[in-house]
């Protein structure tokens, strides 16, 4: 609730505003019942006259409270709304921060109920549910103060009854937020399951898993409706204790205050007046129980979404810049070690004479990394460098550690151990979304927005041109494949690029990069959707591309990469052959077996 507090000051002189006006309503809405009892009473001592002047005054009362009325609901709601804007621009640009361990322990379609279901219940707590924790009170003390100074011991015994509720409702106030915040667990794992079932549709009707998935779903349902049904049955208990409660109050002063009346101990008039004030107090005590619905609805939502909040980041260099550093490609992995299951070192406040505004802390990038044992690791003291402008190719079996190389180089995560180091410095120390911007990487898995060809070619570089876009597109090999689109490059591909063959998104990544134009080019077997001579066809266009540019091609077909100046063929996260494609060839170890293979399969292929 704390983070929470920041965007409410943002509109506090608003709140003070509508808060102000909370109370003028308040105030006024007092005055009616007041003056009607004083109307009553003038009536009954024959005052007709002054009667008049008591009606004149509820007239005005009313208009004005209802003036004020209007002021406060719209300007509380209305900061409501801003506040709920502010939390969705803030979460979602958290969100886009957060590296991939993040989206590791949480499923899309929880983190969409997040956005969506969680700030509604804040919009409602910071709107509705402020407005009623200061309504509610000023109505009570208003109400409260009159009526002890029109007859004391009738105040006592109507109050009696709503001591009683506020006694029980404080009991339920917890389990109303437990209740409220499984609830929203709840959503969150039924729009994860529909999100995913949505993704994975082709899967499901290959599979025949129609039934599988919707008894799957119907259990998800089944939970968040027994949960639902819980809160409600508390919701729905507190109704009738507040109803028994103001019916109750409403007995005692017709018995107890007409038993006075008729003694002619309390004036008619006056007796109408409590009944008005009960009126006044009926909704605020009925609105009681929604606004302690609303408030721990609202606080179980925001500790979801302060899980987003607080949740950690990328250490970066805090200059904000966007800009391509100036890059001349030298790249070394130093006794690089990782591991998915051990958090990396963590930025520590550097020393006093630490040289350097960003200088590291030397824990932060330590070599002398021990390795946990029952710990799997994905890469294992590797120690490699490539020369600015020289092309490195990484081959080894799946899972063998290539993709999590790059991945490094491109801080999607950070080492367990050793350090990754551009141009001789660690690349923890540069501004992070400068290191991405002068290095571009085509992942393994290509992925495309629904939008056009053209517009996801130049989704890195939104000042590239029609003739660099179709520049692009030719050089990645796609220029019979657009000949057969719709409309060409302005063609619709489509959620994720669900318009395109698999061979063809990993050609439109391509093109991405192209008009990208990186300092750095990373290739993660960036065609592996494509046959052989397409792959090599495509290769040879984009090495005219990028010559001069320090390049890094990870590929599981090695018949693919005989040209690189250096080859490291990793095993289970560890080199074990290192050299020129001439020079493993001789050597007749893993990587002569694997490319012997590969020209045996192309060859059958061929039959």
């Amino acid at each position: 609730m704390q983070g929470l507090s920041l965007y409410i000051r943002r509109y506090w002189l608003r709140y003070a505003f509508g808060i102000v006006c909370t109370a003028a309503t308040a105030t006024l809405a007092m005055l009616i019942p007041y003056f009607n009892g004083r109307g009553i009473n003038a009536v009954a001592q024959g005052h007709f006259e002054l009667m008049l002047h008591y009606v004149e005054a509820i007239g005005l009362s009313a208009l004005f409270a209802g003036t004020f009325r209007f002021f406060s609901r719209f300007t509380i709601f209305n900061c409501g709304r801003d506040v709920e804007y502010d939390l969705r621009n803030d979460l979602f640009a958290k969100l886009v921060r957060l590296g991939p361990d993040f989206y590791g322990r949480y499923r899309t379609g929880d983190l969409m109920s997040r956005m969506i279901n969680d700030l509604t219940a804040v919009r409602m707590m910071v709107g509705m549910g402020i407005l009623t924790v200061i309504n509610t009170p000023l109505y009570y003390i208003y109400a409260l103060a009159i009526m002890f100074s029109m007859n004391a011991r009738l105040t006592f015994a109507s109050v009696a009854p709503y001591l009683i509720l506020f006694v029980s409702i404080r009991r339920l106030t917890r389990s109303m937020m437990e209740r409220s915040l499984r609830v929203q667990e709840g959503l969150g794992a039924i729009g994860s399951k529909v999100q995913e079932s949505l993704a994975g549709i082709h899967v499901i009707k290959a599979y025949t898993l129609e039934a599988h998935e919707a008894a799957g779903f119907r259990a998800l349902n089944d939970d968040y409706n027994q949960q639902s049904l819980a809160l409600a049955r508390l919701r729905g208990a507190m109704m009738p204790m507040i109803r028994t409660a103001v019916a109750s109050s409403i007995i005692i002063v017709l018995t107890y205050g007409g038993s006075m009346v008729v003694a002619h101990r309390m004036m008619v008039g006056d007796l109408f007046a409590f009944m008005g004030f009960l009126g006044l107090l009926g909704w605020p005590t009925v609105s009681l129980g929604w606004m302690l619905s609303i408030w721990q609805r609202g606080r179980a939502s925001m500790k979801r979404l302060s899980e987003i909040f607080d949740a950690p980041e990328l250490y970066s260099a805090a200059d904000g810049t966007t800009q391509t550093l100036p890059v001349k490609g030298d790249l070394e992995w130093d006794r690089v070690s990782f591991s998915y299951f051990v958090r990396p070192p963590v930025k520590r406040a550097a020393p006093v004479n630490a040289p350097g505004p960003n200088r590291l802390d030397p824990d932060f990038s330590s070599n002398g990394h021990k390795f946990d044992a029952g710990v799997p690791y994905a890469l294992k003291e590797i120690s490699v460098k490539v020369p600015a402008g020289s092309k490195l190719a990484i081959v080894g079996r799946t899972g063998s550690g290539k993709s999590t190389m790059v991945k490094l180089l491109a801080r999607l995560a950070d080492p367990t151990g050793g350090r990754v180091l551009l141009d001789g410095g660690d690349v923890r120390e540069l501004p992070l979304s400068a290191l991405r911007k002068s290095i571009g990487v085509v992942p393994q898995e290509a992925i495309l927005f629904s939008d056009s060809v053209a517009r996801n070619i130049a989704l890195g570089n939104g000042d590239a041109t029609a003739s660099e876009i179709a520049a692009a597109a030719r050089i990645a090999g796609l220029e019979g494949d657009l000949a057969v689109l719709p409309n060409g490059l302005d063609t619709v591909v489509g959620e994720r690029g669900m318009a395109l063959s698999g061979g063809q998104k990993q050609r439109v990544t391509i093109a991405r990069l192209i008009t990208y134009n990186p300092s750095v080019v990373v290739l993660d077997d960036a065609l592996s959707s494509v046959d052989t001579e397409t792959e090599r066809s495509v290769l040879e266009s984009l090495g005219e591309s990028v010559r001069g540019r320090t390049t890094i091609v990870v590929a599981h077909r090695a018949s693919t990469v005989r040209d690189a100046d250096q080859i490291v063929v990793l095993d289970h996260g560890e080199i074990i052959e290192r050299g020129t494609h001439e020079e493993l060839m001789a050597e007749h170890g893993a990587y002569a077996e694997l490319f012997r293979r590969q020209l045996l399969e192309e060859e059958l292929a061929g039959y």
